[in-house]
């Protein structure tokens, strides 16, 4: 494959380019509007097939509507001009099976100071949710004095701002990238040479997301994602390339034998780092959650595409260019980059690597400590689920979430919902059971139960705290764990964030096994060593621990608030520490596999267990840094969203990065590799045997 890629470039190069203009233009109008055709609603973070769905699904069939209400509007109790075209609107709606609120119909629709009160409405369970959640809030807003919240608004309003964060990443990370790519590469040519492969990588994923949209719903916070991760990978990919490329110029010069080196070294190496992370997004479709399930097909689509278009776009490139792959340089730039090409037994990296060798065991226990240090906040981690107190303040939805939890008295809109299966004639026996519900611990209210037809009576318990609460999801516990005359199934908020955490801890063993097969896999064929892939695990796991330890640091216990721009929900939500394990994973794989190469590489050439990692970090060192810290910032720019998770996602992602390529590449990695001499090449004969015959290598 390799070979063919490499004699594609040689002799048709010209022609590849022309079709990868044509294939920009296609792919960039077809997947210009997959942002709109994608999936946002709260249902993305659900299991379906969990028990709380299946709770307010019987309640659904059984009345016609949906259990709890989508859309709420606030008034002020004296304009009685928008409450009643407020009340008028949802009533008209076709897919407004009921509108409930007002202050004529009780206290429980008024304030607590008498000067507010809402409506709320409840859609049919044939409407769809987004499109009639778009139809009402639109009309709402523009009727004055109302405030629009509810479950369906704030999603609405999440995927708005998750749009909008988009376009102002892509508008801080572009330019960003090509200055740092400037010094990094020291030649404007080389420079654009990464921002040409991410921005074809990032069409040409949209394009099959849009397609695989068709069969399977995306959720479409999968478009951040797309975007930080097809840049970064783009850069990283480029980056091997080029630098390879250059190796080769100076080596043999211009010409066929200089891309055909390049591709069958650092060409491989790209394939199979992208397989690594590939293999990390696989992990993540274990999980039915369509947020996880979506992240994980963005993962290994894009890092698929991000290689393939690397592969075949920049040795076309190179036979155009030759030597001018290093034009537009300043004089000065030429001279540091012959010099550092020079500079192999002299330079930082290798000077650095021979240190840490000196002092292996005093480095690798300082390292790990350090690692462990900060991965110590972790142990105290708290979930938390997505609603509306992941929009900014100035959101709508954010604001009339925060008036009806300190205003009202009863108007938490996410109560748990128990769904009672029981004929008509059982009155007693579902009363009975609602007063022993009404002495449990954490329970403010439980409403009359209500016979909705079809064998189902509805209970609704109103909770001490809010919706995604430990007080609430205990309750969730304690009334499952309750004796009943008859089948119940508990649904709600509370019960479905309980069933979330449920689901992703079933599925996470499946999902750790694929990511450790995947990496001990790869690292093997690449060195033909087991030792090598099992320390790599276990540096992974450092690495994964340190950036959760600080996510929880930040986000959990509210530091750098002001800083970054959000208001602190006192823990994680659920999904991010699986979905930055497998990335942060893939991609610390991703840099183990392009050093570990080097490294063989120099030793199969004859250098010493010691002078080949001092050689191959030389080698990499710059490369992979300069690489870390390029995707730090394209995945990083993604801390300037408005909504916390986004946040969360892109400062996890940006600080897995840059300390596997800091700490764990400049520190445990030759300390380690000192220590184990040549152990870190040991493999059973049977193993050395098939790495023989299947394994690949960079040289």
């Amino acid at each position: 494959m390799f070979a063919a890629i490499a004699r594609l470039a040689n002799t048709r190069p010209r022609r590849v380019l022309v079709f990868v203009v044509i294939a920009f233009a296609l792919f960039g109008a077809l997947g210009a509007p997959v942002s709109g055709l994608l999936t946002n609603g709260n249902d993305s973070f659900l299991d379906p097939n969990s028990t709380s769905i299946q709770a307010t699904d019987r309640i659904e069939d059984a009345t016609g509507q949906d259990a709890v209400p989508s859309v709420i509007a606030i008034m002020k109790i004296d304009d009685t001009a928008a409450i009643s075209e407020a009340t008028n609107t949802l009533k008209a709606d076709k897919d407004v099976a009921q509108v409930v609120g007002g202050p004529t119909m009780g206290k429980d629709f008024v304030s607590k100071n008498g000067t507010k009160t809402y409506v709320a409405a409840f859609y049919r369970s044939s409407a769809s949710v987004e499109k009639t959640t778009i139809r009402l809030s639109d009309k709402l807003d523009e009727i004055k004095g109302v405030t629009v919240g509810g479950i369906g608004p704030a999603f609405k309003q999440v995927g708005e701002q998750v749009e909008k964060d988009l376009i102002k990443a892509e508008l801080i990370a572009f330019p960003l990238l090509f200055v740092v790519a400037l010094w990094v590469f020291r030649s404007a040519i080389s420079a654009l040479l990464p921002l040409l492969v991410g921005g074809l990588t990032i069409v040409t994923t949209l394009t099959l997301l849009r397609g695989i949209n068709e069969i399977l719903d995306i959720s479409v916070f999968a478009l951040n994602l797309v975007t930080g991760l097809g840049l970064g990978l783009a850069i990283d990919y480029s980056l091997f390339l080029v630098s390879r490329y250059r190796e080769e110029l100076e080596r043999s010069g211009p010409g066929p034998e200089a891309i055909r080196r390049t591709v069958a070294t650092a060409g491989r190496t790209v394939a199979y780092s992208a397989v690594t992370v590939a293999s990390a997004g696989v992990a993540l479709m274990v999980f039915p959650l369509r947020f996880l399930y979506s992240m994980g097909i963005g993962v290994a689509l894009v890092s698929l595409v991000s290689a393939a278009v690397a592969l075949i776009v920049l040795p076309s490139v190179f036979a155009v260019l030759g030597h001018r792959v290093n034009s537009l340089a300043l004089k000065r730039w030429h001279v540091a980059r012959q010099a550092e090409a020079r500079a192999e037994h002299t330079g930082f990296w290798y000077r650095l690597s021979q240190f840490v060798m000196h002092y292996p065991v005093r480095i690798a226990l300082i390292g790990t400590a350090l690692l462990l240090a900060l991965g110590a906040p972790f142990l105290g981690i708290k979930f938390t689920g997505v609603d509306a107190t992941v929009l900014p303040d100035s959101a709508s939805a954010r604001t009339a979430d925060t008036i009806l939890r300190s205003e009202f008295t009863n108007a938490d809109n996410s109560p748990i919902v128990i769904s009672a299966e029981a004929p008509a004639s059982a009155k007693k026996e579902v009363a009975g059971f609602t007063a022993v519900i009404a002495e449990r611990n954490h329970v403010k209210s439980v409403a009359d139960p209500v016979f909705v037809g079809h064998d189902t009576w509805r209970i609704d318990v109103t909770t001490e705290g809010r919706g995604l609460a430990d007080s609430s999801t205990a309750l969730v516990k304690d009334i499952r764990s309750l004796y009943s005359p008859f089948p119940i199934l508990v649904g709600g908020e509370s019960a479905q964030h309980v069933d979330q955490l449920s689901s992703i801890g079933s599925r996470l063993p499946l999902a750790l096994a694929i990511i450790a097969v995947g990496t001990i896999v790869t690292l093997f064929l690449m060195t033909g060593s087991v030792v090598l892939p099992i320390k790599a695990l276990v540096m992974n796991v450092l690495t994964v621990s340190a950036t959760f330890g600080i996510l929880v640091m930040i986000f959990q216990d509210g530091r750098l608030q002001g800083f970054l721009g959000y208001t602190s929900q006192g823990a994680l939500e659920s999904t991010q520490p699986v979905f930055l394990f497998a990335v942060a994973f893939g991609l610390s794989t991703d840099y183990a596999v392009f050093l570990l190469t080097r490294i063989k590489e120099a030793r199969d050439a004859g250098a010493s267990d010691k002078e080949a990692v001092a050689l191959g970090i030389q080698r990499t060192g710059r490369i992979v840094t300069a690489a870390a810290l390029l995707f730090a910032i394209a995945i990083g720019t993604f801390a300037t969203s408005e909504i916390i998770f986004i946040k969360e996602l892109g400062i996890g992602t940006a600080t897995a990065v840059l300390i596997d390529a800091t700490i764990v590449r400049a520190l445990l990695v030759p300390s380690l590799m000192a220590l184990l001499g040549h152990r870190n090449w040991w493999a059973p004969d049977r193993l050395r045997i098939i790495h023989r015959r299947i394994g690949l290598s960079e040289g």
